[in-house]
């Protein structure tokens, strides 16, 4: 953590700082009720409508109205799917309806095993946002994403990798969840891997053969077009995923963290994580319902099980509460975000002056003789 961000606040200040984010919480677990169940639903209700209405639209693609509009209407319904209802859904946001068709046990949306991603995502990534080590997203494993990350030759190239990794991102995240590594390291049996392997072929199987050969066939005529456009709506919705992934968690002003950093991390501590390693992205209300809420990405990693209609009340406290303690707040319009997510990645794919030096003057300080751990 940045030292010169948060040396301004004692033990004590921390501890005040949670307690004010607790009682917003306990607020809102209060407040919640039927409207925002309504709300859930009806956002549930607005894609389905989108993808029935998008596929059969498609279904006479032949004519160029029908497949702009089959297309984009089938894109959204893939983004609301993805973005607000499933990320969502899955974080157990809704489970408080009891519902046991919108619940985080039950729910299945139109990506891949969702088991695999709650594991990673929800257990690992939120528990350890940003720290190295212990936080996989922090590079997907590919990419180099801190200055505090060893620098590799193949990091060279991650730029190119990030180019591919966004129209495929959801093969990506897939693959990923799998944590290969943990079966080369022994972390898990290779039993186990290729149980989630059959998983995985599964559910890819089930959705290549939806929206490439069963969708297709029945659009007869019209079948190149019904695949083309299912295609651009999935790599559509595949780099607006992308997009608001990596901005919320890779521009300037967000920090990574060393283990030893958060030994015997309070929960104050913990917030404070979540706040320094997590930015915001401006736009309005449709926005917002298109990125999932995470242009509230610092409030969602504060409370990653409220309800996400509910951030947007809550960040202009959450922003009062970081005036206050004088804690920044990164926030900033899409494009500006994006932008300085991929100088990031060309930044880093570039050797520091540490690793230049243990290659080419061995005896100097940082060289060989001074390896970093």
């Amino acid at each position: 953590m940045n030292a010169t961000t948060t040396a301004h606040l004692d033990d004590t200040d921390v501890e005040a700082f949670a307690a004010e984010l607790d009682r917003i919480r306990e607020e809102i677990i209060a407040e919640r009720g039927e409207s925002d169940a309504r709300y859930i639903r009806r956002v549930i209700a607005v894609q389905r409508t989108l993808e029935a209405a998008g596929r059969a639209a498609l279904l006479v693609s032949l004519f160029p109205p029908a497949w702009a509009a089959g297309t984009a209407m089938l894109a959204t319904a893939k983004i609301l799917d993805n973005m607000e209802i499933g990320h969502n859904v899955l974080h157990g946001q809704w489970d408080w309806m009891r519902d046991p068709k919108i619940h985080s046990t039950t729910w299945e949306w139109d990506a891949l095993t969702p088991a695999a991603w709650k594991h990673t995502h929800n257990d690992l990534h939120h528990r350890w946002t940003n720290v190295l080590g212990r936080d996989r997203d922090v590079g997907y494993t590919v990419l180099r994403m801190s200055q505090d990350q060893p620098w590799r030759p193949d990091h060279l190239v991650q730029p190119l990798y990030n180019a591919a990794l966004a129209p495929l991102f959801e093969w990506g995240i897939a693959i990923f969840d799998l944590e290969f590594e943990a079966a080369v390291q022994g972390r898990k049996t290779w039993r186990t891997l290729f149980g989630e392997l059959r998983a995985l072929a599964s559910k890819a199987g089930r959705q290549i053969g939806k929206d490439y050969l069963l969708f297709p066939l029945l659009a007869g005529p019209s079948a190149l077009t019904c695949l083309l456009g299912n295609l651009t709506a999935a790599t559509t919705r595949n780099i607006w995923s992308h997009a608001i992934i990596f901005c919320g968690h890779f521009p300037d002003g967000t920090q990574t963290f060393r283990e030893e950093e958060i030994e015997g991390e309070t929960r104050g501590r913990w917030y404070l994580r979540q706040l320094l390693g997590s930015a915001n992205i401006e736009g309005g209300p449709l926005f917002h319902v298109l990125s999932g809420n995470l242009g509230h990405q610092i409030e969602h990693h504060l409370y990653p099980d409220l309800p996400s209609n509910r951030y947007a009340q809550i960040a202009p406290r959450v922003r009062e509460l970081c005036d206050k303690y004088r804690l920044p707040y990164t926030t900033g319009p899409l494009g500006k975000q994006y932008r300085q997510a991929w100088k990031r990645v060309l930044r880093l794919a570039l050797p520091d002056q540490e690793t230049i030096a243990r290659a080419f003057y061995p005896g100097a300080p940082g060289g060989l003789g001074r390896r970093r751990p």
